[in-house]
């Protein structure tokens, strides 16, 4: 079963590659390129295009797939689409980076199919979170100095594409689809359209949530290009990035412990106060200011990602919103990056005020309407903090 686990876990690390190096991608093909931040935040917006369609048409066709040539075939794809990306000129780019978050997706969705199926979830999904987690700052704290730095552009997703392609290689231990519990006979296709028959509450729950993250991840999109407006080293970035991965898992498993003990209001007040002292930080300039903001900002972005994500749990007893979840997610960072582009053309003041103006909706929206509809309490569990933290 441990091979399996790992399996799964070295497969799910694709899918989170390409979100979790968004900044210095970004940064590196805008140098490139010569982008501006308009066309800098479409592109990332194009990525994740196709992520949500990948979103999608894992919740109703995965138990249909072959596992272990999804992985190959999915591998295969990502890399490809990034090395091409690195030959052809602007208006290649975005169907080419479309492709890029249409396969990473299912590799995402694939890794949780499998853990979550598991006996021990606790234990699956923490595991998969470490690897995760491990493989993201290793390549984060790596490639600015050692590969960006000489080879820019055209090194880094040959880097990439080489770590994808190695990760592949866990197909070759990825359990059978029709060994794991909970696979239906036939690997049937699922209908979506129970899931939007949902109480407005969780509806109301999601909603918010999408606002918050296209705010947040609008931010993360453009951390490297903060962090070269204060003249940061490759190094100084790298460190920073490959620290902010570590912090935000540490962040998510904080919660385990606190759990519901904080209540359903004050949470996202408190999330609102860590993420503008982030930006504050942030916007200070200065290897310390922006490094020290960007962790403070991560760490109130994983729990206000949690805090929502629990809600929408409670919020709706069929448990039919928390499918909705990933697909939310998938459209805030479909559309936050671009958001944040057209902000940025003239500083990035517009998108601190984004990104505090969205922290704040969630502190009225369950202060004023949704907090009190959640009465019966159920703590988060290890295995939703590490679901949450592995896609931040």
């Amino acid at each position: 079963m441990w091979g399996a686990m790992l399996a799964a876990s070295f497969a799910s690390t694709i899918g989170g590659l390409p979100f979790n190096a968004l900044p210095i991608l970004l940064g590196t093909l805008s140098d490139s390129f010569r982008l501006g931040a308009a066309a800098t935040g479409l592109l990332g917006s194009s990525c994740f295009a196709g992520y949500l369609l990948g979103t999608l048409l894992s919740a109703l066709y995965m138990d249909k797939f072959n596992w272990p040539w999804l992985t190959r075939l999915s591998a295969l794809g990502a890399a490809g689409a990034l090395l091409l990306s690195s030959q052809l000129p602007l208006w290649f780019q975005y169907p080419l980076w479309a492709l890029v978050g249409f396969f990473a997706a299912l590799m995402t969705c694939l890794g949780l199919r499998i853990m979550g199926a598991l006996p021990d979830k606790e234990r699956a999904l923490s595991l998969r979170l470490a690897v995760e987690l491990a493989v993201t700052s290793a390549v984060l704290f790596a490639l600015p100095p050692l590969v960006i730095a000489r080879w820019h552009y055209p090194g880094l997703v040959l880097a990439l594409s080489a770590i994808i392609l190695l990760l592949s290689l866990s197909s070759l231990k990825l359990p059978r689809r029709d060994a794991l519990p909970g696979t239906r006979a036939g690997g049937d296709a699922r209908s979506i359209a129970d899931s939007l028959r949902l109480p407005w509450p969780a509806f109301a729950a999601l909603a918010c949530f999408f606002v918050y993250g296209t705010g947040q991840i609008g931010l993360w999109a453009f951390l490297e290009r903060i962090g070269h407006s204060h003249a940061l080293s490759a190094s100084e970035l790298g460190l920073t990035f490959a620290v902010l991965k570590l912090l935000g898992g540490a962040a998510a498993g904080s919660l385990i412990l606190v759990g519901e003990r904080l209540g359903y209001r004050l949470p996202h007040g408190i999330v609102l106060l860590v993420i503008a002292a982030g930006l504050f930080l942030m916007s200070q300039g200065g290897f310390a200011g922006f490094a020290i903001g960007a962790w403070v900002w991560e760490a109130g972005f994983t729990w206000g990602c949690i805090y929502q994500t629990a809600a929408i749990a409670r919020l709706d007893a069929s448990g039919r919103s928390v499918m909705l979840i990933p697909a939310a997610f998938a459209l805030a960072a479909m559309l936050g990056p671009g958001l944040a582009g057209f902000l940025s053309a003239s500083g990035f003041a517009p998108l601190y005020l984004l990104a505090a103006a969205t922290a704040l909706l969630p502190v009225a929206v369950y202060t004023l309407f949704l907090a009190r509809r959640m009465t019966q309490p159920t703590a988060p569990q290890a295995g939703d903090v590490a679901q949450v933290a592995d896609v931040l």
